[in-house]
This record gives C-alpha cells, sequence and structure tokens, in this order.
C-alpha cells in the first residue's frame, strides 16, 4: 500500500515536470523569436523576465545559471544568448538589480537605440495617503484602475509600462509618440486625477521622462533626474529632460499636506550626523533675506549650537522687516561675537570639510554666496518653494517640502527630533513664528494642521504674537506706494488684476507682494500681478498672487520665475516696464487657454 502511495507521488510529480518542461521549450522558442524580432529586452533580479515588443510584455521564470551570469556582467558589455549578441546596459532602482539588452549588430547600436528610446518613471504621488483613509473593500478596485489606465496609455502609443512598487512604474516607449503624448498635454494626469471609488483626496500621478541622452543609462538618469523635480514641485505633473533642458506639463492641483512625521524625524537624525562630522557650519538663506529665510536661518543656527559645533550666518545685507528683527538678535550674547558674516569672511572661513546649510532657497543664482560651491561639496537644503529648472544639485542632504507653509514651520518641526532637547529663547521662537506668519499671510494661506502644530509649539517656547506684528510694520511711504499701485490698477480678462509702477523703495520685492496681496481683497478678482521698475537693479520684478483657481506659478514660470501656485514672483531683464507687461498679458491668455479657465 505504501509502496503504490509513493508511485503515484513519483508519477505525479513527474507529470508536473513534464507540462513544466513541454511549457517552457515553448516559451524558450517564443523568446527566440522576440529577441530575434524586437530591439529591447529589460530583465529585473528578482527572476522575472520581461520582453518589450510593439506594447506586450512577455515573461517567464529565468533560470538561476543565465540570471547568475547576467550580473556578472558590467554595463556595456556583449552578452551571448541563444547565439546572439546583446549589449547590456545596467542600472539601479531601489535596491533592484535592472538590466536592458540590446541587440548588438552593424545595422542597430547604442547611439540610435538611445535616441529612439524615451525612459520615463511614473510615481503615484499620495499612494500611500488615499489607501490609509480608503475602505478595505475598494483597495484593489482602486489599483486595478490605476493600473488599467497606465496599461491603455501604452498601448496607445505601443509603448510597455511595467509596475517595479506598488506605486510606481517603468515606461519605455519610442520618442516619436511624445508628440502625441503632448498634443492631448498629458491626459493620463486628468484620468488619474478623476478616479472616484469613494476616495475623499483625488489621486495624482507624477512622470518624469528622460530623452536624447548618448546612452540609455544617461536617459535612464535623465527620467530619475526629471520625476526628483517633478515631485519636488508638488507633484500632479509631467517633466521631461533631454541634455539641455526640461518641459513642464501639469502641476494643477495643490500641495496636498502630508501628515506623517516621520520625515522631519529622520532629516533632523541625519543634520545631527552632518553637524557632527563637520569641522564648521556656514548657514545662508536668500539675498536681502526676508523673515522666513532669517528665521530659518536662526532655527538651524540654534540646532547647530546645541550640538556644540561653531556656526555662523552669512548676510550681506538685510534691510526693511528683517533688520528689526536682526537688530533686536544681536543684543543676545549668542549672537553678539562673529555670529553674522558676510560673503568674503565665509570665503576665507569654508574649506572640504565645511558644512553648508541653504535655507529657503534652492536657486544657486539666488543664494547670498554662490561661490561657495566651487570650495565645499557638503551642501544641505531646506526649502519650500516649488523647484524650477534651476537648483542646486549633489546635495548631502535635502528637506523639500512644496507642501509646507514656510521653511521656518520645517526648521521648527526639526528642532523637535534633534536628540538633543534645545531651549529656545522668546526672541528666536518669536523669529522662526515672524516667518511662519510672513508666508501664510497672517496664517490665511497655505496652513495645514503642522502649521498650527509648530505655531503652538513655538508659542510654548515664548513666542509672542505682538512682537511679531511690530516686525510686520511698514514705513508711511510703503503704504502711499501701495496705494497709488492699487489706484492704478486694471482688470484684465473679468477677474485678473494687474498693475505696474516704478520708485525709489528700499525693498521693493516684499511691497509688491504686498500690493498683489492687498489686490486679491476685491471683490471678483482671483489673482493679482504687480510689476515693479526697480531701476537701481535695472530689472522688472514681478510678483503674483492667487486663489485656487488659478496657479500663477505656472504663468511667471513663462518668464523666467516661480515660487507656489498662489504666490509666485519673477526678476526679468533686459525688457522695459511696458514690454514686459505685454509679455505678461500674453503669457496669462497661454496659460488660459492651455488650462480651459
Amino acid at each position: 500500500m505504501v509502496f503504490l502511495h509513493c508511485l503515484t507521488v513519483i508519477l505525479l510529480l513527474y507529470i508536473i515536470y513534464f507540462i513544466k518542461y513541454t511549457y517552457n521549450k515553448k516559451i524558450i522558442d517564443k523568446e527566440t523569436y522576440l529577441y530575434d524580432t524586437f530591439k529591447i529586452c529589460y530583465i529585473k533580479s528578482n527572476n522575472e523576465k520581461i520582453v518589450f515588443c510593439s506594447g506586450d510584455i512577455y515573461t517567464d521564470k529565468e533560470e538561476k545559471g543565465f540570471l547568475n551570469k547576467l550580473k556578472q556582467l558590467k554595463s556595456e558589455d556583449l552578452f551571448i544568448y541563444n547565439n546572439k549578441k546583446y549589449k547590456i546596459f545596467f542600472f539601479k532602482e531601489d535596491n533592484l538589480n535592472n538590466y536592458i539588452l540590446i541587440p548588438y549588430g552593424n545595422t542597430f547600436n547604442e547611439i540610435n537605440v538611445s535616441s529612439e528610446t524615451a525612459i520615463a518613471l511614473i510615481f503615484i504621488d499620495n499612494f500611500e495617503d488615499v489607501m490609509e483613509i480608503l475602505e478595505e473593500e475598494k483597495k484593489p478596485l482602486i489599483i486595478a484602475i490605476i493600473d488599467s489606465k497606465l496599461n491603455n496609455l501604452a498601448k496607445q502609443i505601443d509603448g510597455v509600462i511595467k509596475k517595479f512598487e506598488k506605486d510606481r512604474y517603468i515606461f519605455i516607449f519610442n520618442t516619436e509618440k511624445l508628440n502625441y503624448l503632448k498634443d492631448f498635454k498629458f491626459d493620463i494626469l486628468d484620468q488619474i486625477r478623476n478616479i472616484n471609488v469613494g476616495n475623499k483626496m483625488p489621486i495624482t500621478l507624477s512622470m518624469g521622462i528622460g530623452v536624447n541622452g548618448n546612452t540609455l543609462s544617461q536617459n535612464m538618469e535623465y527620467a530619475r533626474t526629471a520625476i526628483d523635480l517633478a515631485l519636488a514641485r508638488g507633484g500632479d505633473q509631467v517633466l521631461i529632460r533631454n541634455k539641455d533642458n526640461y518641459m513642464f506639463f501639469g502641476g494643477k492641483s495643490k500641495e496636498i499636506e502630508v501628515n506623517a512625521r516621520v520625515r522631519a524625524r529622520v532629516k533632523a537624525y541625519a543634520l545631527s550626523e552632518l553637524i557632527l562630522q563637520s569641522n564648521n557650519v556656514i548657514i545662508m538663506g536668500h539675498k536681502n533675506p526676508d523673515l522666513d529665510s532669517l528665521g530659518a536661518c536662526i532655527g538651524v543656527f540654534k540646532i547647530v549650537q546645541s550640538l556644540n559645533k561653531k556656526a555662523q550666518i552669512l548676510i550681506n545685507d538685510i534691510r526693511s522687516n528683517s533688520l528689526l528683527l536682526y537688530n533686536d538678535l544681536i543684543k543676545l550674547d549668542s549672537y553678539k561675537s562673529n555670529c553674522f558674516i558676510n560673503s568674503e569672511q565665509a570665503l576665507n572661513l569654508v574649506n572640504k570639510d565645511t558644512l553648508v546649510i541653504v535655507v529657503d532657497c534652492h536657486r544657486p543664482s539666488l543664494m547670498e554666496c554662490e561661490e561657495l560651491y566651487n570650495y565645499t561639496k557638503n551642501f544641505v537644503v531646506f526649502d519650500h518653494h516649488r523647484k524650477g529648472k534651476e537648483f542646486l544639485e549633489e546635495l548631502v542632504l535635502t528637506y523639500h517640502e512644496p507642501y509646507a507653509s514656510s521653511t521656518c514651520e520645517l526648521i521648527t518641526e526639526m528642532i523637535q527630533y534633534v536628540q538633543h532637547n534645545i531651549k529656545l529663547e522668546p526672541l528666536e521662537a518669536d523669529a522662526l513664528l515672524a516667518g511662519i506668519t510672513l508666508d501664510t499671510k497672517n496664517f490665511a494661506i497655505k496652513t495645514g494642521a503642522r502649521t498650527f502644530e509648530a505655531a503652538a509649539y513655538l508659542k510654548r517656547c515664548g513666542a509672542d504674537t505682538v512682537h511679531v506684528k511690530l516686525y510686520m510694520q511698514n514705513d508711511i511711504e510703503i503704504y502711499k506706494a501701495c496705494a497709488i499701485a492699487i489706484n492704478n490698477a486694471k482688470i484684465f480678462k473679468n477677474n485678473i488684476a494687474i498693475t505696474c509702477f516704478s520708485g525709489n523703495l528700499e525693498d521693493p520685492s516684499i511691497t509688491i507682494a504686498q500690493i498683489a496681496d492687498e489686490l486679491l481683497n476685491c471683490k471678483g478678482i482671483e489673482a493679482s500681478f504687480v510689476l515693479y521698475d526697480d531701476a537701481k537693479q535695472k530689472r522688472i520684478l514681478l510678483s503674483a498672487r492667487s486663489f485656487l483657481s488659478i496657479n500663477v506659478q505656472l504663468i511667471t514660470e513663462k518668464l523666467g520665475g516661480g515660487g507656489h501656485q498662489n504666490a509666485s514672483g519673477a526678476q526679468i531683464y533686459n525688457y522695459d516696464l511696458e514690454t514686459t507687461m505685454e509679455i505678461l498679458k500674453k503669457s496669462i491668455e497661454e496659460y488660459l487657454e492651455e488650462n480651459k479657465i
């Protein structure tokens, strides 16, 4: 009886083996045809092979010997499979080893493959947040809908898409199909955003596309850079990067506040480690620092002090509201002696072991001292502005959150997570609260629960809202300039206020921002634009504000500026006020047409 039972098991195993062998042989025969016919094979390290063939995906379990041999190769080595030669390109994505194989021969080479092939990385921006509050039975449905829409997109342009994490995809298609996607303005963004199965927040998608690199590896690197920039700009957009520049599409959605505090804790720990490893620390914000920039510098300075490291704050010129705070700070013992330095002093202090921390700014041309980057690569950036085309690269640490109300909010959170208990002086708490108050327009714009929690913490540290209000006061001349500019405002396209003026303002960037804010108080106005002829600096300054319906960032980007969806600006050179006004109106019209507003 036992013998018969064993014999039955053996026969069953043999049948399974025979079926599997026959099935695998058919697969190998089909694969040989695919390898001979199509251009690209993509292989993942989890033993799953994907053959790209005009939009179809064919998979099977690969033999260990085959995969082990593949892993031993280097990028751009030749690989022989079924008596055919392939050139291998190696890249890594989230700790997965990935390979792209290109047929090698006279008719096909690395250059024309890379120029013909676009590589895209697709991330679902807020996947975890949506799934966290969605009913359990609806989760598989929403995943299926997302996958279906992305697969349909791939089929439309004969591309191939593969999911490599629950919320991440790699998408490969012919570069000539890019114009098709542009013509439809990447409507996949709208399709994903409009998914509604009871989810309380809209789902948004970001895509980074790399094209026209010298190699496929370079296209992959372009895609990686593009997706990072898309996420840093708030998500819900597509960025295309080639050798020379970026192209932006989408970016309509308001930034969604991230509830998790893990990121702030991790960044605080990483910053502490970098500070402890450094010889000295130089902290700086943007040129002509406002209260958010100066307040954030003070917060970082306090963190460095708590770790018993030497730090200086780099400021070349300070004026207006920030000057009032600065004059109060230098009365404190901690800020009296050699705390504040200028660019010349900073360049004498910097060395390869210096840590440079930049706050409220990510654009090199706007930093207090761009030259520091030539002396040390130990750069850290903390910022809340949406990224533009110009940004610092090769950073040792970045905390870039466009959802945040201000950089002071980010720094205040980190202060609470630094291992050493930091005791803020009341004036230091005032500085941080002033930065939050300024950028939120007295807690009216871009405020989330974390904004109020940061303000509550600062209040417990002794921040005085009356002192903060005093730092917001303006000279009478500024109010006169505001009155003139508002009086000259014209209504454009029924709901947009535009004004322009010239003068001799001490700090025009702050003043025109206040005018733009004031114009939004007018009934029926949904966006405001203020142009100022700054004769001293031979430039035109632009400040823009809006409510939710109009994204002023996309408009100011057309003039070389940037910022946030509801608060943005630009500096325009080589044009007079009249010409700049015409360019601005044209940019507004283009935006309204593109977005059907």
